[in-house]
Order: C-alpha cells, then sequence, then structure tokens
C-alpha cells in the first residue's frame, strides 16, 4: 500500500471498530434533466453533485476495503455477479486471452468457463445467478499483492497493457462501478409516458442488502475525494457506454454552460459532502 504524507494510519482504519465516517446517504442533491438526443422518447436524470464531485478509486492506495479482515482486496471480496449472458461471453473472450503472467490464479480456473459458477441464489426469473468464482476469500481473477504486476484485477492490468477499455473486459458490475444506471418509466399527467434513465452514485445500497454489512465503502469516504478532476471527465468512457456519446455530450456542454460548474469544485451545485484530509494517495489503476 502507498500513502501520501500526513496520511492517517493504515493500520489504525483497519484494525479499529469504526472506520472513518462516509456521508450521509440522503444528503442534498442537484440533479439534471434532459431528452436523450439519439432518443427523444427517453430523458436522461444526472446526479451533478455526484457527477461534478472529486471522488477517485484508491484500490492499492489507501483503500480500507469492504471486509476489514481482508483490506487489500478492496472490493472484490465478494466476486462479481454477472449481469447476463452477453455480460458472460464478453468477459469469457476476454479471460481466454489471459496467461499465467496476467492471471495470479490461473491455475485455479479448469478450462475457459473454471472461473465463474451458478450461485444458489434464484433471481426473479427463477434462474440461477452468474458469479465469479471465490478462491481464499475474494474473486479469483483478483491477483493478490504479491503478484509480480502488482495487485488488481487481472482484466483490468490486461486491458491496460493492451491500450483496451477496462469496461470492454471487466464484469459490468466491476466497470460501472461508482456510477449507478436504473430506469423507471414515467406517467404524465396526459397519460404519455417515457423511459427515464438516472445515473448517480453506486453507493453502499447498490449492494442490496448486504450493503449494511460492508465495513467500509468508498463513495462516501473522504478518503476516496481526492481527484483532480471532476468524475464526470475522469469516467467519460464508462458514462459514454453507459448512455451513448450524444447523451454524454449534451451533458458535458450541460455543465460546461453554466458558470459555478465548470469551477472545480463546482460552486452552484449541492456539493458532495467528504472533505479531502491533509494529504492524498495516488490514484493506483485496478
Amino acid at each position: 500500500m502507498t500513502r501520501g504524507v500526513g496520511w492517517p494510519p493504515y493500520s489504525d482504519h483497519v484494525a479499529g471498530r469504526h472506520p472513518p465516517r462516509e456521508t450521509p446517504l440522503d444528503n442534498p442533491r442537484t440533479w439534471i434533466e434532459f431528452t436523450d438526443p439519439a432518443e427523444p422518447a427517453q430523458r436522461l436524470r444526472c446526479d451533478l453533485t455526484w457527477l461534478t464531485s472529486s471522488y477517485a478509486c484508491i484500490f492499492a492506495a489507501g483503500c480500507l476495503g469492504i471486509d476489514r479482515h481482508r483490506p487489500h482486496d478492496g472490493c472484490c471480496a465478494l466476486g462479481a455477479h454477472l449481469t447476463d449472458h452477453d455480460d458472460l461471453v464478453r468477459v469469457r473472450d476476454a479471460v481466454t486471452q489471459l496467461t499465467p503472467d496476467d492471471w495470479q490464479l490461473h491455475q485455479h480456473s479448469t478450462g475457459p468457463d473454471g472461473w465463474w459458477e451458478d450461485s444458489d441464489d434464484l433471481t426473479e426469473d427463477d434462474e440461477t445467478e452468474l458469479t465469479t468464482r471465490l478462491v481464499d476469500g475474494a474473486c479469483i481473477l483478483l491477483n493478490r499483492a504479491d503478484h509480480p504486476g502488482g495487485p488488481g484485477c487481472a482484466l483490468h492490468q490486461y486491458a491496460q497493457r493492451h491500450g483496451l477499455p477496462p469496461h470492454s473486459v471487466k464484469p459490468d458490475v466491476c466497470w460501472q462501478l461508482p456510477l449507478r444506471r436504473t430506469y423507471r418509466t414515467v406517467t404524465l399527467p396526459d397519460d404519455t409516458e417515457y423511459l427515464e434513465i438516472s445515473i448517480g452514485e453506486y453507493d453502499r445500497r447498490g449492494w442490496g442488502p448486504g450493503g449494511h454489512d460492508l465495513h467500509w465503502y468508498c463513495t462516501g469516504s473522504a478518503l476516496s475525494h481526492h481527484s483532480n478532476s471532476a468524475l464526470y471527465l475522469s469516467c467519460a468512457a464508462e458514462l459514454i457506454e453507459l448512455i451513448g456519446r450524444p447523451a454524454y455530450d449534451e451533458l458535458h456542454r450541460l455543465i460546461t454552460a453554466h458558470p459555478g460548474i465548470i469551477t472545480y469544485p463546482a460552486t452552484t451545485v449541492a456539493h458532495h459532502p467528504p472533505a479531502p484530509t491533509t494529504s492524498a494517495p495516488g490514484r493506483t489503476p485496478r
């Protein structure tokens, strides 16, 4: 682990029962709504408080992990739930490209499908969920701290070495963090309807009931709010994948068209409460 000068002692946070305080989940937010330029029948609803925040992933750079007994695993301790068959096929294609040098636990996967399994839980459609396998308490695709190539997702590291967008090879649930996309149908007073696509913070509630049990979660912690770039810029590739290029360009235009939003941090939107500590770690890609 690396941390900046004056960084709170990592061991103090991990050993303690009470990790650093997180932002209340229902703090005031500023949202913006606009029609999707590529599809007039749907509208985007975006959380500017989150998208203009200074959040950045700090995996291997001060991350306390969701399990205090396995802080070095970050949020990979529970593995990943695959969204659907397309998600499985896309990740499978990427996994088959990994070599033992890329992937520390390569030997634990038996064939092209040895890295995933059916969970015991049933979905609303009475189908079993597909999840990445756990090996020694964490995702099989997680390279541990003693890996020669460094810790982190084997797929993420593979993508970076080959100039690929990480979201093109990682499971959906993994690359979408810290963004959360939800849908709802809105019925207007004249009985017309439109599809609303919301983009907001993937806070601990996004993990479902299990979110209550996470020892620490990054999005609401000051430890993770030190980026020199607003989130809508640092996560541009992920946002474009989630809402499309036309919608992202319109979001970017609307943000930069309003004085006070383009200043950083934004001054005319409800501010995301975590305040930077005196010193921040460098961001380490996963």
